[in-house]
């Protein structure tokens, strides 16, 4: 899709069990498993699907209290991060979603902290079957979340969406400079109607067709893009664009520039500022490519837009050089 009604699109999702996180605690999942509640999946319905407790649902769903107080369960992030967004989604709850939740952070070393907690999100009213986006107005680098629903009830998913922000002071060396894990992300592209811009720089080969970015088939003049941020502004030394499991629908060709841009909101896919770093360049089906001597000299960059020529899939990007430790986004 070329656009998104997800307002935090441009961030990193902090929940998601690929980066290692976790839902270590819940005072009561009697109806639904507390793990369910940050499936990478999209919520579903199957209309006549019961378990031994009743109606199955897919997300986490406490008993009905009787007693006073209310339900809570904790997330711990796979990596430490700062969150700008989350969404509460009640997809499929209807009679049985909480009429409010709010949430709190802490940085701890346990699997369920005992606090201080701080509050990220006072409580909110819910809808049910709906999302409930909410901006965090906070730049702190936290280790859990705990999600409270008042006093019970059903949660589809909880999105958190947010930044890593590493720690570059003993980096020597090159390194993947737009790794996930290093604080890279993608923040825009022209389309991801078949794969999430957001597959290009986790860790590892992708395992499928469906983990990477792919965009529809273009039927008009152009070609798709897509906008990187490096977690570091540095010297881009060595590049793998990775087509894996993509065979039928790899892009014919591919080319880089970058920049250097002050602020990440100034770095637009449409921006003068652009400056080639690899002509277009011939890819292949299902395969890694490397590129070193055709790549430009443009010194420290902060942000990457690769195009493909004219639509397709790319399974990774890897962007290996030196921070430039003088420089600062």
């Amino acid at each position: 899709m070329a656009a998104s009604s997800n307002p935090f699109r441009e961030w990193i999702q902090l929940e998601q069990p690929r980066l290692g996180s976790q839902v270590t605690y819940a005072t009561d999942d009697f109806f639904a498993a507390k793990e369910r509640l940050i499936d990478a999946k999209d919520p579903v319905f199957v209309d006549d699907k019961y378990d031994d407790h009743g109606k199955w649902m897919d997300g986490w769903e406490s008993r009905r209290k009787r007693t006073p107080g209310h339900d809570h369960c904790v997330i711990k992030l796979g990596v430490p991060g700062v969150v700008h967004g989350v969404d509460i989604d009640t997809s499929f709850f209807t009679g049985n979603y909480p009429p409010q939740a709010s949430i709190e952070a802490c940085v701890s070393e346990d699997d369920v902290p005992a606090g201080p907690w701080t509050e990220l999100l006072e409580k909110t009213d819910l809808q049910g079957d709906a999302h409930h986006y909410a901006e965090i107005e906070s730049d702190a680098v936290w280790t859990h979340l705990r999600l409270n629903i008042f006093p019970d009830g059903g949660i589809a998913r909880l999105r958190v969406f947010g930044e890593i922000r590493p720690d570059f002071s003993a980096v020597t060396g090159r390194i993947d400079l737009v790794a996930l894990e290093n604080g890279g992300r993608a923040i825009e592209c022209s389309d991801e109607h078949y794969g999430s811009m957001h597959n290009l720089n986790v860790a590892g080969r992708g395992v499928n067709m469906g983990d990477g970015w792919e965009t529809a088939r273009r039927r008009g003049p152009g070609n798709d893009w897509v906008v990187l941020a490096l977690g570091h502004p540095g010297k881009i030394e060595k590049v793998e664009v990775d087509t894996a499991h993509f065979k039928g629908n790899y892009p014919d060709r591919v080319s880089l520039e970058a920049a250097m841009f002050g602020s990440g909101d100034k770095a637009k896919h449409d921006s003068k500022a652009w400056q080639q770093l690899l002509p277009e360049s011939k890819l292949e089906m299902d395969k890694q490519h490397y590129f070193e001597d055709e790549l430009k000299d443009l010194g420290p960059v902060s942000h990457v837009r690769m195009s493909i020529y004219p639509d397709g899939g790319v399974s990774r990007l890897r962007l290996h050089g030196h921070i430039a430790p003088d420089y600062k986004i």
